[in-house]
């Protein structure tokens, strides 16, 4: 299969063991976050399924997944590979209009990343931290090569670095532009990148057969269509892309609110794909697998079912309890209290445990914007989700 080596191992099991992927290949980009462990897990399903009609399963879901070389794009000023195991992924969720996708606001030239996280899977791939990036972060965004695609600036046109909002990074200059961002706000290498936008997210989640939350009061939203009830509800995908999307209905209107939702929702997505039964139901695991590779577009050493299978084994004994959440220590902003700046020491913290393999400790964020908010509005099975925690396995808890 694509991507493998002589014995087997395909470029994320190299990878995990510290050995450069060497063959890559470039795909076209489409216009087409958190689906990441979503898709590994249906797509390694569906490739095991064997019988008459694994050969059609394989090309069937390769051909689906749409690939971005991030290497060749950047070269080879960037913070270094450490081979130790572990794994950064940065997953990204596109807020692009067009097609299906115009319906959630007028296209005006550009994409944006609605939602950036950065994904460490530990070195022995038993726990992993999540940050996220609040896109209304003011950062220093480094020069970027114009993709011509999520922009409107000419392909290969340089773009030249400035102060802006995060989330300008994929406006400019695609998944490269935003990668080597997250890399100079960082200093972190990222392994790995994944994408999906509200059409892909939407098809995923009812795919799935939705996702049960519980609010305790009414969230009611009109800029993210979400009009829900308090109470329990099983969450189907325009309900769920509402509830991600959603900042003015909870706590102080902030993306920081958002954020909280999208930490708690990611957590009982994994609780949902772990409790019904997936791999015994082959219809739904095809169907899952389908959707997962026709949403999400990923590095070069990540499109093909044989990569996706091979981060899959990787990540099998992860659950929703050993991720920990983070959001990015910030402050809000002085001049501009709709646009945060990041908390320079706390930042620090965060990204030099990342880098060493540790979790991210409590001193990291305490006192920061997101550590202070509290979206008071939404409950997961195992209990209500208050402000922000950066205690392994207890967010939501």
């Amino acid at each position: 299969m694509a991507g493998e080596s002589k014995d087997g191992d395909t470029a994320a099991e190299r990878r995990a063991r510290g050995i450069r992927a060497t063959g890559r290949r470039r795909r076209p980009r489409s216009g087409r976050q958190r689906a990441m462990r979503v898709a590994a897990w249906t797509v390694a399903g569906a490739v095991v399924l064997g019988g008459g009609g694994l050969g059609f399963v394989y090309f069937k879901l390769d051909g689906n997944i749409d690939g971005v070389d991030i290497n060749a794009a950047l070269g080879t000023d960037r913070p270094e590979d450490i081979p130790n195991g572990s794994m950064d992924i940065l997953v990204l969720g596109s807020d692009s209009r067009e097609g299906d996708n115009a319906k959630y606001g007028k296209d005006e030239g550009g994409s944006r990343s609605d939602t950036a996280m950065v994904v460490h899977v530990n070195e022995d791939h038993s726990k992993a931290s999540v940050v996220s990036i609040p896109r209304d972060t003011l950062i220093q965004r480094p020069s970027c090569e114009s993709d011509g695609d999520s922009s409107a600036t000419p392909k290969g046109e340089k773009v030249a670095a400035q102060r802006a909002m995060f989330n300008t990074a994929y406006e400019v200059g695609g998944p490269a532009c935003a990668v080597k961002t997250v890399e100079s706000l960082s200093g972190v290498r990222m392994d790995h990148y994944i994408e999906v936008d509200f059409t892909g997210f939407k098809k995923l989640i009812n795919t799935l057969g939705g996702v049960k939350m519980t609010t305790t009061k009414s969230i009611k939203d009109k800029d993210s269509h979400l009009n829900l009830k308090a109470g329990t509800h099983t969450l189907n995908g325009e309900q769920s892309l509402g509830l991600v999307r959603t900042r003015h209905g909870v706590g102080d209107g902030s993306d920081l609110g958002r954020i909280q939702l999208q930490q708690a929702f990611i957590k009982a997505l994994m609780d949902q794909v772990n409790s019904i039964g997936l791999f015994s139901n082959p219809k739904r695991l095809y169907d899952m697998a389908d959707s997962a590779t026709s949403a999400i577009t990923t590095d070069s050493e990540l499109d093909s079912v044989s990569e996706l299978s091979g981060l899959a084994k990787m990540l099998k004994g992860i659950k929703s309890d050993d991720i920990q959440m983070t959001t990015l220590p910030v402050q809000y902003d002085p001049a501009n209290p709709n646009r945060v700046v990041p908390l320079d020491t706390k930042t620090k913290k965060v990204w030099a445990a990342v880098k060493a393999d540790r979790p991210i400790p409590k001193a990291a964020t305490k006192g920061s914007a997101g550590d202070k908010t509290d979206i008071g509005g939404v409950v997961r099975q195992k209990g209500q989700v208050k402000g922000q925690t950066s205690e392994a396995g207890t967010a939501g808890e």
